[in-house]
């Protein structure tokens, strides 16, 4: 996603940190919420490719029939979000992630998990969801999981937070080669760092 009215663009490179993305910046003065009521989330799911069109038409169907269950979803999914943004951002500090936010984890993943099934793929095999059509936390299964995955098996210290120059704070998992990626986004938080750093040298060589 780049930055532009209301469209988010998923830079992440995993779905739990694209999850926690979803504020626009992370550390500014006036961030940008994405997900303000459970339509948006569900929506979001679609986008980040976690339910299907089919999927997202029929949880929104029942959100309309069971409004104070889709709210109350939704208020779940937002206070996940947030622990999982202090966990990733914990650990791309190089900090241990608070007690009770990997409890959090623990408890969501464990959720996720007594839903999850191994299915027959291409002559192996991969993890798939039971069928549960009117699930309204159904796009949080596969959320938990991945960022329980992340914590367990990836190279932690490819964990990153964005310095964006304007409070970005995004995360992302850095797979270029080098591990030297420094920017959620080189086009966007990369060259307004260039940018503001060539017009400092520029000024400064002109006062001088």
């Amino acid at each position: 996603m780049e930055r532009g009215g209301n469209e988010l663009r998923l830079l992440g490179g995993r779905l739990s940190l694209d999850f926690c993305n979803s504020v626009d910046p992370r550390h500014g003065d006036q961030p940008h919420e994405f997900l303000t009521c459970y339509a948006d989330l569900v929506r979001w799911a679609g986008d980040a490719s976690v339910l299907s069109a089919r999927e997202v038409k029929r949880l929104l169907e029942r959100a309309r029939r069971h409004p104070a269950e889709a709210e109350a979803v939704f208020q779940a999914a937002r206070d996940l979000r947030e622990q999982l943004y202090r966990i990733f951002s914990a650990v791309a500090a190089g900090s241990t992630p608070a007690p009770d936010d990997l409890a959090a984890l623990n408890r969501a993943h464990a959720e996720a998990m007594t839903h999850a099934l191994l299915v027959p793929s291409n002559g192996a095999y991969e993890w798939d969801w039971d069928e549960q059509p009117g699930a309204l936390e159904r796009m949080l299964w596969p959320i938990a999981r991945d960022a329980a995955d992340l914590l367990a098996t990836a190279r932690l210290e490819r964990i990153r937070e964005c310095p964006g120059v304007d409070g970005c704070g995004w995360l992302f998992y850095d797979t270029s080669r080098n591990g030297k990626r420094r920017w959620c986004s080189m086009e966007a938080c990369g060259n307004r760092s260039k940018g503001r750093r060539h017009y400092r040298r520029h000024h400064s060589s002109v006062s001088t």
